[in-house]
């Protein structure tokens, strides 16, 4: 008897903060379509009425783990080098993002108003402006910008060929039988897949945001 009074004090209060932490772990675990009330009830030690309290529906659930996970991107702070401050942007959001596999569908289709993506918003616009971009090149850019972040962000998700061993072991079994006579070009690009990656190598994310923020470095300084 004591012991279980013990263990009722230092529970854990429910609180819609605590429902968003919980459903996060969940899809980070499952996959967001393993996200059920009655499975985040179960993992919460509550009945799923119970949810009701702190969360209207579902709906509300999904919006506010995706406004979580938008807040965990760092933001270009105002007044500082706009290229360093949007490429350290543009990283942490690709690397939240793949931290969680299932978030960025989901902050693409998210509805209702979310604040940190408003935010995020506003601080890639306004680096942008501060920098001396025109209105008009300035939601080019960052329609630009964004483009590269989530679909490079979605395009690694989909693939989900696993860690980078499973990657070289399958590219290894796949040239044993590939025509490399028909098809040379093709099979110089497995073998890079295969190659052991320099530890100073940021990869094909990084040296995309930089072919993007070279060239919209040039427009700024010729307009």
């Amino acid at each position: 008897m004591a012991q279980a009074r013990t263990q009722e004090e230092t529970r854990i209060p429910m609180s819609r903060e605590r429902v968003l932490e919980a459903a996060i772990a969940l899809a980070d675990a499952g996959g967001i379509e393993s996200l059920t009330m009655r499975r985040l009830a179960q993992e919460l030690g509550v009945e799923a009425m119970t949810l009701y309290y702190y969360v209207a529906n579902k709906d509300e659930i999904l919006n506010g783990i995706a406004d979580l996970i938008v807040g965990e991107i760092e933001l270009p702070p105002s007044g500082a080098d706009w290229k360093a401050a949007i490429r350290k942007t543009a990283i942490s959001a690709h690397q939240v993002l793949l931290r969680h596999p299932w978030a960025a569908n989901l902050v693409l289709s998210a509805s209702g108003f979310s604040q940190a993506r408003m935010q995020y918003m506003n601080a890639l616009l306004g680096c942008l402006r501060e920098a001396g971009f025109s209105p008009e090149m300035t939601d080019l850019a960052y329609h630009a910008l964004e483009s590269h972040i989530m679909g490079f962000t979605l395009w690694v998700v989909g693939m989900n060929l696993g860690s980078d061993e499973d990657v070289a072991a399958l590219a290894s079994d796949f040239l044993r039988e590939f025509p490399r006579d028909e098809l040379p070009h093709l099979a110089e690009h497995i073998e890079q897949h295969m190659k052991p990656r320099d530890p100073d190598d940021e990869g094909a994310f990084a040296f995309g945001l930089d072919l993007l923020l070279d060239g919209l470095e040039r427009l700024r300084a010729a307009s």
